[in-house]
């Protein structure tokens, strides 16, 4: 990830346009250029996707779309691969610009395939899980091809329970009708 030095507001970073398709992250008042995705990333975000449109409508989905304002020192947003939208916050967001801002209804679900590398796990598994806490996101999934697991965040009480899912473990969620195995959503062909 590629970050500036220049320090913007939430506000400047949504008025914010390089002239590029680059998609970027505001982390604590820095843009964070997001890179590519791995080729097996791509592949488990739009097989959840397939798997998410046959337990919501269309409109409740976000698929690497949409970002969230997270509560930091600085302004800071982040873009997850996957959400699930509430009915209000469908309303609420309309046709615009994704930004889901503080002042909104939290996401029912948020999912981050991770990327390989120290860094990239420590955003997915430390920063992002209490940020997503502290913004009241009931469920969080980080999906690690690499060490081919799947943890999985509850919250209680505002603090994440997490749960480690693996081979042909059914993955536990607050929507029963998403049964899925680790290994279903891990194994997509390389």
């Amino acid at each position: 990830m590629q970050s500036t030095s220049q320090k913007l507001t939430f506000e400047e970073y949504l008025a914010y346009d390089d002239g590029t398709d680059n998609r970027y992250e505001l982390v604590d008042g820095e843009l964070v250029k997001m890179p590519p995705e791995d080729r097996i990333n791509s592949k488990i975000a739009l097989f959840l996707l397939g798997k998410l449109l046959e337990v919501f409508p269309e409109d409740r989905l976000c698929y690497k779309d949409t970002e969230i304002e997270v509560s930091g020192s600085l302004a800071k947003t982040r873009l997850p691969d996957l959400m699930v939208l509430s009915e209000e916050l469908v309303a609420i967001l309309g046709d615009g610009r994704g930004t889901i801002t503080r002042e909104m209804p939290p996401p029912e679900m948020i999912i981050e395939v991770a990327s390989p590398g120290k860094a990239n796990e420590e955003r997915d598994y430390r920063y992002k899980r209490s940020e997503y806490a502290a913004r009241g996101i009931p469920e969080y999934w980080v999906i690690n091809p690499s060490a081919r697991n799947i943890t999985v965040f509850h919250l209680e009480a505002g603090f994440y329970e997490s749960a480690v899912y693996t081979g042909e473990m059914v993955i536990q969620s607050q929507f029963a009708s998403l049964r899925l195995t680790a290994d279903q959503v891990l194994n997509r062909e390389r």
